[in-house]
């Protein structure tokens, strides 16, 4: 039988596991439902419509599910909503709100860690395994793969996309993508590949040798990103390198420069770029 706390307020439909515990001063207003196994330590708010699986943990004032920040959308209105996968800690003050379409909810993934003041806002795609420093901010729409690292203060604009592996480094901004398993070393530069993220993935030599070639091509061969896919593609049958090819070839925003100065500019990438 779940715990609930006796200062708890649960409206509307909430379906809580069996063993789910409530703490003191939470607020769940369904439509809810919440997996075996997790906890609300106290004082958190849950607005539906939101499904959390389980082993989840949510640390005081922790908002899940309330509505987007944006001024298009009526916040009376439910949409899609979010969806939180398993085994996700959620640090004192995290907010993630629900999505801005009646289609596609606000995912999170599996053991994803969000410390304290990290935000990720409406429509957000979220992977599993990664780490996200006090204050980081995922703007509306954002992608983030697998084992990502942000350091406290990153924050990252609207619709960009980042990489599997990655790694940002605290403070820096990003509006471009980035490709897996580069590292954000300033405002918009991938300045380096993320090769202790890579070896704690277990990734192969071949893998990691494959990850640095794919690097030099990008940003040390004369040319643009899209203008080295047809360099890129002299390897496509190596899984990573392929990784890189769908990568750079669907990218909206462009992708983040490898060398010179950083830049803060969010425009589309020319024609050709």
């Amino acid at each position: 039988m779940s715990a609930v706390h006796p200062t708890a307020i649960l409206e509307g439909d909430v379906e809580l596991a069996d063993d789910v515990v409530i703490g003191p001063h939470c607020a769940i207003r369904g439509p809810v439902t919440i997996g075996a196994g997790t906890r609300l330590l106290g004082s958190v708010w849950i607005q539906g419509p939101t499904i959390i699986g389980s082993g989840n943990t949510l640390y005081p004032f922790a908002t899940l599910g309330l509505p987007p920040q944006d001024l298009k959308w009526d916040p009376a209105v439910a949409g899609a909503g979010l969806v939180i996968g398993n085994a996700n800690v959620f640090r004192e003050s995290v907010s993630i709100h629900r999505a801005t379409s009646h289609e596609r909810p606000t995912t999170i993934g599996d053991g994803n860690y969000f410390m304290a003041c990290s935000h990720a806002g409406h429509d957000c795609r979220v992977g599993s395994n990664n780490i996200f420093g006090n204050g980081t901010l995922l703007g509306g729409h954002v992608q983030v793969a697998d084992r990502v690292v942000a350091g406290g203060g990153s924050a990252v604009h609207q619709f960009v996309r980042i990489g599997r592996g990655c790694m940002l480094s605290g403070l820096a901004g990003l509006s471009l993508d980035l490709p897996p398993y580069f590292t954000l070393t300033a405002a918009n530069l991938a300045g380096s590949i993320n090769l202790v993220g890579l070896r704690r993935s277990g990734a192969s030599g071949e893998t990691i040798d494959d990850v640095r070639w794919s690097y030099r091509t990008l940003y040390r061969s004369g040319v643009s990103p899209r203008q080295a896919l047809p360099l890129l593609r002299e390897r496509e049958s190596h899984p990573m390198v392929a990784e890189y090819i769908e990568f750079v070839a669907s990218t909206r925003r462009g992708v983040c420069p490898g060398r010179g100065k950083s830049t803060r500019g969010t425009a589309a990438p020319r024609a050709g770029a």
